[in-house]
């Protein structure tokens, strides 16, 4: 899968010292997603069986213990994920993951 955007996960660690514990989890997550080969929710929810799968594309996953969320949306027929949000998991209940 390609991934768009890193810049945005780095981002999202680098603008605040308080954030650093994510680095890593992201950056797991994101080596995993680009490995992983999606054609479909189903086949995504059997890889990240703690993945939340959302109407339209969209999709939910926990990072460093369910601290922070990334909300994605996922063209599967084109194998990209684009990254809608990502924040803690407080700033993910102020949100709605299906028009963000």
């Amino acid at each position: 899968m390609r991934v768009i955007a890193l810049r945005t996960l780095k981002s999202f660690w680098e603008q605040n010292a308080s954030r650093l514990d994510a680095k890593e989890p992201i950056l797991a997550w994101y080596r995993h997603t680009l490995k992983a080969d999606w054609k479909s929710p189903a086949e995504l929810k059997r890889d990240v069986r703690t993945a939340s799968i959302l109407k339209n594309g969209r999709a939910v996953f926990n990072i460093a213990g369910n601290k922070y969320r990334i909300v994605v949306w996922i063209n599967y027929s084109y194998r990209v994920v684009y990254v809608r949000f990502i924040g803690t998991h407080v700033q993910y209940d102020r949100i709605d993951v299906q028009t963000i």
